[in-house]
């Protein structure tokens, strides 16, 4: 399979860590429970954009520093199935993460920081920068991976 179908899976594990960042620091995860839905667009390197629809579902553990996600997210290209379990400790995220339909896993590692986070998520052949604000109800993330044909992903997300 190609590395460019593979940043997708990365990509979203990346938002949903870096989601946390919105929440109280001595427990960043506890804000998330629940659901999420949205989309964006993913550009790629010819020019090309496509539409994402996501739908994210979040558990908390533990006293809020354990997260287990899973996401789902559709394009006219791309059916992606993607779960993942992600640690804060001391102001760091981390954890590790799979897609079931691409049969590949990764790592991603970040630092939370008030209402915005910054991380990188690895994979097998590639990885992808992160940048997430989080204000109310609302998530934005910008996704710039290298070594792929993607060039980016812009999403929105909001709590339902």
């Amino acid at each position: 399979m190609r590395a460019s179908r593979l940043a997708i899976p990365i990509l979203l594990t990346a938002l949903a860590a870096g989601s946390a960042a919105h929440a109280a620091p001595a427990s960043p995860f506890r804000g998330l429970e629940g659901s999420w839905t949205g989309g964006g667009v993913l550009s790629t390197s010819d020019g090309n954009q496509e539409r994402l629809r996501c739908r994210a579902a979040y558990d908390v553990g533990g006293a809020g520093e354990q997260l287990r996600l899973n996401i789902r997210c559709a394009s006219d290209s791309y059916n992606i199935d993607l779960s993942s379990d992600v640690a804060y400790r001391g102001g760091e995220i981390s954890g590790q993460w799979t897609e079931a339909s691409h049969n590949a896993s990764g790592t991603i590692e970040g630092r939370a920081s008030g209402n915005r986070i910054e991380a990188q998520a690895r994979g097998q052949t590639f990885s992808a920068g992160l940048s997430l604000t989080t204000s109310g109800r609302r998530q934005t993330v910008s996704i710039r991976p290298t070594g792929t044909e993607i060039t980016g992903v812009d999403l929105e997300l909001s709590r339902r």
